[in-house]
């Protein structure tokens, strides 16, 4: 990482003094006249200052890339950024294509390794909890619900959709609360409970965030530990399951749609999934292969037949 940010840093520093230095010069061989408009080379030569600048963070951030990690996620953004709106400027006729040639070596080429840098220094920020067997009995038993009622009780007396979301400010678990929501009273009327676990300290809290959403036929439990994530084998996700291209397009979508993002509460690495627990012994399981599942809830909890 080290490494990456101190060739980002001379890479930048480099390319823009050349563009601060010789604007014309660098504008020519992109295949611009800066002839076109008199501003061109001084707008040049000030995106040059603003390149080196960048420049200089990247060489402060590689002395700790995990601590500087907000020069990192700035960088990143500008190389994701930048190319969009290059793109919009081509196609609408105010940028030669020829330029797109600095995208490669100025963007693309930074984003996977900018990538792993934010993916360590989240690693770093949330280290990985002791994993410690568990048995799925004892956290039945271990786990109460809002009611104070054992998780073992509830799935003891019929049937239960036991949901484990990620923490609750992933907009994937706030699409999936929403969910429940119209599905909750065709699950009643099929005999099938609801609980809805999660990693909050406080199931109180849960409870508040699932009556937004409408869910109001639910049993709220805390698992701040990951006593039934460990039971259930749901593990910690990689960085595709969590930051891969399809993660990254649905998320964007379901926060749009009014889901929106809200605080970190809990693991921001755990994966979530879906179980159906009766008298305790796991019927049917669905443990997600990424972030932006969304299975089929109704259908999984009363499959016909």
């Amino acid at each position: 990482m080290r490494h990456w940010l101190v060739f980002a840093g001379i890479y930048n520093i480099l390319w823009g003094a050349a563009m601060g230095i010789a604007p014309i010069w660098t504008l020519k061989a992109l295949g611009v006249s800066p002839a076109s408009t008199e501003l061109w080379p001084q707008l040049w030569a000030c995106i040059g200052m603003i390149v080196g600048v960048y420049g200089v963070g990247y060489l402060i951030a590689s002395r700790d890339p995990a601590r500087h990690w907000p020069i990192v996620l700035v960088g990143l953004l500008g190389k994701i950024l930048g190319p969009i709106g290059f793109i919009d400027a081509a196609v609408r006729g105010l940028l030669p294509w020829s330029m797109g040639v600095t995208i490669l070596t100025n963007d693309l080429l930074w984003w996977i390794p900018f990538s792993m840098i934010l993916w360590h220094a989240a690693r770093a920020a949330q280290p990985t909890p002791p994993v410690q067997s568990i048995s799925l009995e004892d956290a039945l038993n271990g786990l109460r619900d809002d009611q104070g009622r054992t998780l073992r009780e509830l799935t003891d007396q019929r049937q239960v959709l036991v949901v484990l979301l990620r923490h609750s400010g992933c907009t994937f678990c706030r699409q999936t609360l929403s969910d429940i929501a119209r599905w909750q009273a065709d699950l009643a009327n099929s005999g099938v409970g609801i609980a809805i676990v999660g990693l909050s300290s406080s199931p109180a809290d849960l409870r508040a965030l699932g009556e937004r959403y409408g869910v109001s036929a639910a049993s709220w439990v805390a698992d701040p530990d990951r006593l039934l994530y460990r039971a259930l084998e749901l593990q910690r996700g990689t960085f595709l399951q969590l930051f891969g291209p399809r993660v990254w397009v649905s998320g964007l979508l379901v926060a749009a749609k009014g889901h929106g993002i809200g605080k970190l509460d809990g693991d921001g690495f755990q994966m979530p999934g879906a179980f159906i627990v009766h008298r305790g012994r796991v019927v049917r399981a669905y443990r997600h292969k990424t972030a932006a599942d969304r299975p089929n809830l109704m259908e999984f909890a009363c499959p016909i037949n």
